[in-house]
């Protein structure tokens, strides 16, 4: 089992790709797809289109992808954490990407995964938690989450299963939750806007007859 584990995780680190390089640049003809063992050639006429993937997770950056679609394969170039490419923002290498591709009438594309299976109820938001990202009361999240379509589950923690069996405690779906802090903060910032470009009324005078 040892061995195979070993074997198996050689084999992934293997093929995972290290890096992409266009040849030449400007006005490419070759994409060079660098694996750690060996490295392949790809005709950019046989290159359809090219698919940047950003990954979100409550607004914050998880990962970065650049996915490469073929004909007959697609070829997934992953940067590590540490990687020179994977804080690079989305918009700005799918821009890049464009202005290399465009000569040779490449389509580049660029899409957001955005995560939403976060773990029932440890990863879940509490009242007070979610309270304080909508900046409201705690008493109006209830409310507020049936209103704006957040779902929520009440359960008892373990700790107090024994010692408190009647006590049970609420949380709420933290990426939906996350939209509606996004939204609200949205209508705040329009209504605040609203407020200073709203001119006054004029000033009524006094009816004087001035004949």
């Amino acid at each position: 089992m040892i061995v195979l584990t070993v074997a198996m995780r050689y084999v992934t680190v293997s093929l995972k790709v290290r890096w992409v390089e266009l040849r030449p640049l400007g006005n490419p003809s070759q994409v060079v797809i660098a694996r750690f063992l060996r490295s392949s050639t790809m005709a950019m006429a046989d290159l359809q289109r090219v698919v940047v993937i950003e990954r979100l997770s409550l607004g914050q950056r998880q990962s970065i992808k650049v996915v490469l679609h073929t004909g007959s394969e697609t070829v997934e170039c992953e940067p590590a954490t540490s990687a020179p490419l994977s804080p690079v923002d989305a918009q700005t290498l799918t821009g890049w990407l464009t202005e290399q591709l465009g000569q040779v009438q490449v389509p580049v594309e660029r899409q957001t995964e955005v995560k939403r299976d976060f773990l029932r109820p440890d990863a879940w938001w509490t009242r007070s938690h979610t309270a304080e990202l909508w900046r409201v009361p705690v008493g109006e999240v209830d409310g507020m989450a049936a209103q704006r379509g957040v779902e929520s589950y009440r359960y008892t923690p373990r700790a107090g299963a024994m010692s408190s069996p009647g006590t049970s405690v609420t949380v709420y779906d933290p990426g939906r939750a996350y939209d509606v802090a996004e939204e609200l903060r949205a209508e705040r910032a329009a209504g605040q806007a609203a407020d200073s470009t709203a001119a006054p009324g004029p000033a009524e005078d006094d009816a004087t007859d001035y004949r």
